[in-house]
């Protein structure tokens, strides 16, 4: 079973029958003679998660155990709330929406040029064959260039994706352009949670398991806007772009598949490993890695989302404010929240 692979290998393009453009933009990817849709640098990566994966099983170890129904719980807006606003004539909600996504994903092309320390400074047995032994050669940079393309070559990533999906179900510039709102962030931001590593080990550990979980939360919000372009119902006039949107969030979703199994086997490596420490002793990478995921899990299935919760109906009932019939729409808009969401008191 091969398990070291070269950055050529790792960033190898199929050889596509077509590739994937759409209104004259070149997109990442392609098609094969069946036209199905083959994501990018994925001639060799697929195979090497794979080997590397059994091989971790072989060692007694295994992928993290965390899918994204850790996230499942009560949506603003739901789909049906949703459908609701651009029934009414509120579709800049959505539009909003889709114009943060893709600047979220474009902020992710950083993958492809940040700088990472020396795992094999940190773990003590022998990386050269695990997948984490290959992230400075390859994983990283295509990670970082699925989401933001290679804007100097013509060719798009997620981030246009998602710009030319929106395009095709609204039309350009059907609204003033979105900014991502500010982050929430955790009250014990800044303080040490690994404190047996080095800091840049901590931070590092810290950002694999961050971005495994915008991962996961990414999955549900693209599976609920794919489900709004397939109701053409809410976009007359536009059926089959709406349905054409839907097929390019289908393909991102397969792009994201290979990112989530590689942050999932790259945690699983490391739980599996003894790491050293900064005091110079040696400690299992699980006594590590659980108690920080348990703690991240928590806050991302707890206080976050009710605080997402809040400050996005806020800034959903103020366009509703605009509307002609606003009473009525904001009765039904609340009408329709998730069971587990309780608004706050006025």
């Amino acid at each position: 079973m091969r398990l070291s692979y070269t950055q050529d290998e790792l960033l190898s393009e199929h050889d596509y029958h077509r590739k994937q453009i759409i209104d004259g933009q070149r997109l990442h990817g392609g098609f094969d003679e069946d036209g199905k849709y083959l994501p990018p640098r994925s001639k060799i990566r697929p195979e090497a998660i794979t080997n590397w994966s059994a091989a971790l099983r072989e060692r007694g170890g295994d992928l993290l155990d965390a899918n994204s129904s850790l996230l499942s719980g009560p949506r603003v807006p739901n789909f049906e709330q949703q459908c609701l606003l651009i029934g009414n004539g509120l579709s800049r909600v959505f539009w909003n929406g889709l114009t943060i996504t893709g600047k979220i994903e474009g902020r992710g092309r950083m993958l492809a040029t940040m700088p990472m320390p020396d795992l094999q400074a940190l773990v003590v047995e022998d990386i050269s064959e695990m997948a984490i032994g290959h992230l400075n050669t390859g994983l990283m940079i295509a990670h970082g260039l699925d989401e933001g393309g290679i804007p100097e070559e013509g060719i798009g990533g997620h981030d246009v994706m998602w710009f030319i999906a929106r395009d095709l179900a609204f039309g350009k510039d059907a609204y003033p352009d979105a900014e991502p709102p500010e982050r929430i962030s955790r009250g014990e931001e800044g303080q040490r949670n690994m404190p047996q590593l080095a800091m840049p080990y901590e931070l590092f550990l810290s950002f694999l398991m961050n971005l495994l979980l915008i991962e996961f939360r990414a999955e549900i919000g693209f599976a609920s806007s794919q489900k709004i372009f397939r109701t053409t119902r809410l976009f007359p006039g536009r059926e089959s772009a709406s349905l054409e949107a839907a097929e390019i969030i289908e393909r991102i979703r397969a792009d994201e598949l290979i990112h989530v199994e590689s942050l999932r086997l790259y945690l699983g490596e490391l739980r599996a490993c003894t790491l050293r420490t900064e005091a110079g002793g040696e400690i299992p990478g699980h006594e590590i890695i659980d108690p920080f995921w348990q703690n991240l899990v928590a806050w991302s299935t707890g206080d976050q989302p009710r605080l997402v919760a809040q400050q996005t109906h806020a800034s959903i009932v103020n366009m509703i404010d605009e509307h002609p019939d606003a009473a009525r729409v904001k009765r039904g808009f609340d009408d329709l929240r998730d069971d587990g969401y309780e608004l706050e008191a006025a």
